[in-house]
């Protein structure tokens, strides 16, 4: 009877979880969809391949579309025999953002079963979890690959608590197994890495527990290899994935170092110091998991407009000379945001009552799980500091493998928001149903740490000013004090708000759980109170950040890249501010489609309006030389830096030439201008100088000044390449591109004389295979980031073709883990079945 009333139960909360999705999310019930600019750069980046995909049924795993050629592993790329990714795709059938929503209601709610086998609190707890601004701040800018890993954070920590905690040896490894699948498939290694630094604690909690004798050490070591074979077959139900990305990353940013310099140490692997930290959270900032405007929350809150109307009345009023106007424009940033970091869209806001709660679930929690949740929520949080704390932010970096392939150390503070939720309902919990805690001492406790986070936030209001300073370092130094005070002023507003409505929800927290303890309400009303307190909270402090404006019309989200400007589309604009970057860069879009229709042979656009680097509109009409992307490949983002960060006039277009950038983009977004650029290379070339050279640093500087239609710049570890092939001009010979797929080009060639032909593609050692007239032939790297082959003399028929072998081996291995899971699975729930059995036959006997 009581199975099937949990069953009841668990099944309200689903339909709960689906409702309060669907509430937060209205607008698609009208059809419309959220306007991400992640996603809208997705679009443009990943056209060439969903037009491969839809136009020939099969999948290319190389793209033209973005920084002259890269594999399309981290753009959406789908792999035959993904079975684990397919059910993924089944558990989000919701409409986004619904689907993320009820998954991380769903999945604290899972969790909540298993640590407290109580309905009621975990349905409380996933809404703590579920609520978390962080995840309605990252939906909005449409990071769906981090946020569809964190959906299976907790279900993935239960399956490991149900084998831990719970002894459920099968049901545990079947749970682990599937969400490490599923968190795996996600397709976010950054906070993969990061929940498994979090479950370190845990598993060091288990180990120091056996060592003590207060759990058997035969029963932590069957159940740590139970959850290694979980982790591990799961890990390899995405081998296809996983193997690809090993192999990928080798070769980007993320990989070894090239060149030496003042940043930069060949064959120092990850990425550098200052670019993996920038977005490190501020010691004083952290208390934002509480006060949500504690800094002033993003960089532009709603009320940020109307603050900077007044400041320039201010300084219209006040100020009367040009030096005045730039001295302050230096000390100008957001004004809504004074944090440490460069900018934010938004706090990693937990809950005024779930901080609180989660303080007193340190004292009133189980020790097995108050120690190691307190010991990874102190090392997650000193992380999340990063460059504001160097000694472990530098451990770190040098000594734990992995640490040093992420950036944006701030994202960590994700852990704390699964794990605060967590033992704050596990402290509640044991506060309503424990009698081994007595009433004395919960009422000191309760006392001790009411009083203290009441009375913190009472200094906070009354000495907030002096204490926080409201201003950056940088705009005292250069704004005047009539101006900085007024921002002062302000910014202590929004803070005092926030504030007064932590203090007032902390203060209800508290009064009900002194209530009950007089036994003046009841368990279930303090719940209701608590949950109904902390869901308007949450829910109205995420409405800052993703409310009904982040959804657009259907046609406008599906194709943001539009052409023409119509009055439903300015009648749209002005409705919904989202949509301004559509219209701004209708005249841009305009001007690519044209080229693209007029000129339908393979070469690169070089747009140097909307920002190169930044952008994927070229990359939805035409391959590009920018694009969008925080895994670029390393030699493509070295000659980035050497070259357009300087804008050279006479080494870039020598640079751009090489690239076949054969259509230039200039002017204004108003006025974009289409400059055909007749001097670029084309899709590849014979040359007959060879240039060697003994390092990187010599190739990388040598492209921008050689005559690279002539001349080609080798490494001189290639030179043993040329042994018996010897290169001979001919100014008759020619080499002309005749068919084009991203993942397969054929050229026509015809020479007198022995030539080495130097294609206008990107160099990717793994992967690519060239013939030559159907015979496979080796091929070398040239002009530091070009592939290059010899030709002998004569008339040729030239192929390269991108077959990765690590999709093919990676997909047998995906499929036979797999196998193995749905093996070792069906045998165990038959073992268990057996074994009730038994048990049933026993009972019946005695």
């Amino acid at each position: 009877m009581a199975k099937n009333k949990n069953l009841i139960y668990t099944a309200i909360s689903l339909v709960v979880f689906i409702v309060l999705a669907f509430l937060y999310s209205t607008p698609v019930f009208t059809g419309k969809q959220l306007f991400q600019h992640d996603i809208v750069q997705y679009r443009g980046g990943a056209k060439e391949l969903l037009d491969y995909r839809a136009n020939t049924g099969s999948e290319t795993y190389w793209s033209d579309s973005m920084f002259g050629g890269m594999p399309t592993y981290q753009m959406g790329s789908q792999f035959k025999g993904d079975i684990i990714k397919k059910i993924d795709s089944n558990l989000n059938f919701l409409p986004r953002p619904v689907n993320y929503l009820f998954l991380l209601f769903a999945g604290f709610f899972l969790l909540g079963m298993v640590v407290v086998r109580n309905w009621k609190y975990a349905l409380l707890g996933a809404t703590f979890f579920g609520l978390s601004t962080y995840f309605y701040i990252i939906i909005a800018a449409g990071h769906n690959g981090k946020v569809n890993t964190i959906e299976y954070f907790a279900p993935l920590l239960a399956g490991i608590l149900l084998v831990y905690i719970r002894k459920s040896y099968i049901w545990g490894f079947i749970v682990t197994t599937l969400f490490m699948g599923l968190q795996i498939a996600a397709n976010h290694p950054q906070m993969t890495y990061y929940l498994f630094i979090a479950l370190g604690f845990l598993f060091l909690s288990e180990l120091i527990r056996a060592i003590q004798k207060k759990t058997p050490m035969k029963h932590f070591l069957i159940s740590s290899g139970i959850i290694a074979a979980a982790c591990i077959i799961g890990v390899g139900m995405n081998s296809q994935r996983i193997m690809a990305n090993a192999e990928y990353v080798k070769e980007t940013v993320r990989g070894k170092q090239i060149l030496d310099n003042d940043t930069h140490t060949s064959g120092k692997s990850g990425m550098d110091k200052e670019s993996m930290l920038m977005w490190s959270y501020g010691r004083l900032e952290t208390l934002n998991l509480f006060i949500p405007r504690l800094m002033g929350g993003g960089s532009q809150e709603p009320e940020a407009k109307d603050i900077m109307n007044k400041a320039q009345g201010l300084v219209e009023a006040n100020v009367h000379s040009q030096a005045e106007y730039d001295r302050i424009s230096k000390g100008f940033g957001s004004v809504t945001y004074w944090g440490d970091q460069p900018g934010t869209s938004g706090p990693a806001y937990q809950g005024a009552i779930v901080c609180f709660l989660a303080l007193l679930g340190f004292f009133f929690a189980w020790k097995k799980y108050r120690y190691w949740i307190l010991g990874a929520s102190i090392i997650t949080i000193l992380l999340a500091w990063g460059s504001n704390f160097m000694p472990l932010s530098d451990f770190f970096i040098d000594f734990v493998p992995m640490y040093n392939k992420f950036r944006a150390p701030s994202s960590i503070l994700v852990i704390v928001e699964l794990l605060f939720p967590l033992i704050a309902i596990i402290g509640l919990y044991r506060f309503f149903t424990d009698e081994k805690l007595t009433e004395e001492y919960k009422k000191k406790i309760l006392t001790y740490v009411s009083g203290g986070t009441l009375g913190f936030l009472l200094i906070l209001l009354l000495f907030g000013k002096s204490l926080l300073g409201f201003y950056t370092e940088n705009e005292k130094l250069y704004l005047p004090p009539f101006l900085l005070d007024f921002l002062v002023d302000e910014r202590f507003k929004l803070f005092r708000v926030d504030a007064i409505k932590a203090f007032i929800y902390v203060a209800i927290a508290a009064a009900v759980l002194f209530l009950t303890l007089k036994q003046k309400l009841s368990q279930n009303i303090a719940l209701i109170i608590i949950g109904a307190v902390s869901l308007f909270d949450l829910w109205t402090v995420n409405k800052r950040y993703l409310n009904d404006d982040n959804y657009v019309d259907k046609v406008f989200a599906e194709n943001p890249f539009q052409t023409e400007s119509s009055d439903l589309l300015v009648e749209k604009v002005q409705a919904n501010p989202s949509l301004g970057s559509i219209v701004s860069s209708v005249q841009v879009n305009k001007t690519l489609e044209t080229i693209s229709e007029k000129d339908k042979t393979h070469y690169r656009i070089f747009n140097n309006i909307l920002g190169t680097f930044s952008e994927t509109n070229t990359s939805y009409f035409k391959s590009s030389i920018g694009g969008y992307h925080a895994v670029k490949l390393r030699r493509y983002d070295d000659v980035i830096n050497e070259y357009f960060q300087v804008m050279d006039s006479v080494k870039l277009p020598n640079v751009l030439n090489l690239l076949n950038a054969k259509y230039w983009v200039v002017g204004g977004p108003e006025q974009p201008q289409a400059m055909p650029n007749p001097k670029a290379n084309g899709n590849a070339w014979f040359v007959s100088d060879l240039k060697f050279v003994n390092s990187p640093n010599q190739e990388i500087k040598s492209i921008g000044v050689i005559d690279s239609k002539k001349t080609a710049v080798i490494a001189s570890s290639d030179k043993e390449y040329f042994n018996n092939k010897p290169v001979q001009a001919d100014p008759t010979a020619f080499i002309n591109l005749t068919e084009y797929q991203p993942n397969e080009l054929e050229f026509k060639s015809e020479s007198k004389t022995p030539q080495l032909a130097v294609f206008s593609e990107i160099y990717y050692p793994h992967g690519w295979k060239m013939f030559v007239d159907d015979k496979e032939v080796p091929y070398i790297k040239a002009d530091y980031l070009l592939r290059a082959v010899h030709v002998p003399a004569g008339k040729h028929n030239i192929r390269m073709v991108f077959e990765p072998e690590v999709i093919e081996t990676g997909k047998w291995i995906s499929l036979l883990c797999f196998g193995l899971f749905i093996a070792l699975s069906g045998f165990g729930i038959y073992w268990m079945n057996k074994n009730k059995k038994k048990e049933l036959l026993l009972e019946q006997k005695s």
